[in-house]
């Protein structure tokens, strides 16, 4: 197993240099800053058909509210993903510029959002009440145009680049001010992107006769078919788990290929339910609420089991630290706590847990008659309530949430428990060397699995790039305003709000804030201090380029040191003192 692992962080610097992907990175924070839309429009979803299923009847207008408030969320999504992708991958783009030129993010925003309707959108003429009327077919406005919509971000972004590196612009003399020149500036790339996207459209319409969002649906059905097979949903779910073992974020690399199958699936699921269907799609959205059951590597279970049955005080510790997070799906105080990432003990149960839920699900939806998920819930639901809402409220689905408990329960603890006697050993080797009397469970802890790949650090610390001076860096701790990044914005919180608890104890006037890297660039001028959760602290060298810009601290702490700081108020103000220092 030893042997495993060190072939694994020795790969580790090759998965890192994939996770930066600025492609994967802008499909990522692009299709975050559209979640709301996901969400809310999934509010208005169940307001239509939650009261159906207790047999209470909404009154039809209010049901056609609801529907026309989806409709005009979800069912435009793919247009608004064209324009958050465009927007993050400009960002990535403009790190690359030349000094002194510019991408306008607002500019090629729009620009991505006409070229995905030339790629994506259907206009014909029909008649209504004698009249003849223009429309446009809305299939592919929502989830079913977002391959249109990333297509169409990247060729809008490389355009501007071209244009902007080489000065195709229209000058304007510098008496003009500001805001009127970057129009003009803008006209020349914005065109080019247009007219590259019309073209690729008049082509593929003349020559396959559907829409380009058609044709990558029609090309890519096989590997969608594939997907949905047992051996592609074992293979997605082991892929994920494994780059969070070694200790890169794993949805970002797996999940931006597979979003646009996964909800136009879940959307299909949700019309087969309304019209009184079995929904039988198993790749969905919220498939993730299986797969990643309490996080990924299906942990729910986990702090449980570490609490009845471990007897090592380090893992009964972190059990009962990390219990409530892990309910609602932020678990990396397991992961970094016990820790679970780069474990060798934990390899085989972290990524066949959620293989196993995922294959089971599956059996469910196929066999036992089982809803397809069908709306969509938050990340942080926790999982049992999050599948019983999007299964439509069926029993069997809690039939389905208990099976998966078990099995979970009986692949993780077998591992557990030899990891706890290394652990009670240890311990008790501790405890004889200070003295102390030891049960197998010693006062102290000992010590932990250095979690390197946690922190996304493949270099030794010697090697690693100290944060450069700064002006933040002279500010004293007081009058601070801190900005913690991670994924989601889950385990970000937890800090941010250790912050704040620890600001409230000290008397001193420091404000906090977390937030989803991706969706930082528009407000972390605001801050003077930058702190990357370890799960995104493979973007260190991107993100220090814009701190330094703009004269901000950056500070990225390892995985257990991260953990250790969200449990510790006042240590967490006093790490920020000492690193302002």
């Amino acid at each position: 197993m030893d042997a495993i692992v060190k072939m694994l962080e020795k790969h580790q610097p090759f998965f890192e240099k994939i996770s930066r992907n600025i492609y994967l990175q802008a499909i990522k924070d692009g299709f975050l800053g559209c979640m709301p839309i996901v969400l809310t429009s999934s509010i208005f979803l169940l307001i239509a058909t939650l009261p159906g299923v207790v047999g209470i009847a909404l009154p039809q207008p209010l049901l056609d509210w609801c529907n026309k408030l989806y409709n005009f969320t979800m069912g435009v999504m793919g247009i608004m993903v064209a324009g958050t992708t465009a927007k993050n991958f400009t960002a990535s783009m403009n790190r690359r510029m030349p000094a002194g030129k510019v991408l306008n993010d607002g500019s090629t925003m729009v620009a991505a959002q006409c070229s995905m309707l030339l790629l994506a959108v259907t206009q014909f003429s029909t008649k209504f009440n004698g009249s003849e009327l223009s429309v446009f077919d809305c299939t592919s406005m929502g989830t079913r145009g977002l391959f249109s919509a990333y297509i169409a971000a990247f060729i809008t972004v490389w355009v501007y680049k071209f244009c902007v590196s080489r000065d195709l612009t229209i000058k304007l003399p510098k008496e003009v001010p500001g805001a009127i020149a970057q129009n003009f500036r803008d006209i020349i790339p914005f065109g080019g992107a247009v007219i590259i996207c019309g073209i690729i459209d008049v082509v593929v319409r003349n020559l396959m006769g559907v829409p380009f969002s058609e044709l990558l649906i029609k090309l890519l059905s096989p590997l969608f078919t594939a997907a949905e097979t047992y051996p592609g949903l074992i293979l997605i779910q082991a892929a994920t788990a494994f780059f969070w073992f070694i200790g890169v974020h794993g949805p970002s690399i797996v999940q931006p290929g597979i979003d646009p199958i996964r909800l136009a699936n879940q959307a299909e699921n949700l019309q087969v339910l309304l019209a009184g269907g079995h929904p039988a799609h198993s790749l969905t959205f919220n498939m993730s609420l299986v797969g990643e059951f309490g996080g990924t590597g299906a942990t729910f279970i986990v702090p449980l089991l570490l609490i009845l049955f471990m007897k090592s005080k380090q893992l009964k510790a972190v059990g009962k630290a990390s219990i409530v997070p892990v309910a609602f799906a932020v678990n990396e105080p397991l992961l970094f706590g016990a820790p679970m990432i780069l474990n060798p003990y934990m390899l085989i149960p972290f990524v066949a847990a959620g293989c196993v839920n995922v294959s089971v699900a599956k059996f469910f939806i196929d066999n036992v008659g089982m809803n397809g998920f069908s709306f969509v819930v938050p990340w942080a639901t926790p999982a049992p309530i999050g599948i019983f809402i999007t299964t439509n409220f069926q029993l069997i689905a809690l039939v389905f949430v208990a099976i998966i408990i078990l099995l979970d329960a009986i692949i993780y603890l077998p591992f557990l428990k030899a990891y706890d006697k290394l652990l009670c050993d240890q311990e008790a080797e501790r405890a004889a060397e200070l003295g102390l009397e030891s049960d197998g469970a010693a006062s102290t802890p000992a010590p932990v699995i250095e979690p390197t790949a946690a922190a996304a650090d493949s270099k030794p610390a010697a090697e690693q790039p100290e944060p450069a001076a700064d002006a933040s860096a002279k500010k004293d701790v007081d009058g601070l305003k801190v900005l913690v990044l991670c994924a989601g914005a889950g385990t970000s919180a937890m800090l941010a709000n250790a912050i704040k608890e620890g600001a409230a104890q000290t008397g001193e006037n420091i404000a906090s804030s977390a937030g989803a890297y991706g969706q930082h660039t528009a407000i972390m001028d605001q801050y003077d201090v930058i702190v990357l959760a370890p799960q995104v602290r493979s973007y260190y060298n991107d993100m220090k380029a814009d701190t330094d810009r703009l004269g901000i601290k950056l500070l990225a702490p390892r995985g257990k040191e991260y953990i250790d700081l969200t449990r510790d108020p006042a240590g967490a103000i006093k790490w920020l003192r000492e690193n302002l220092d």
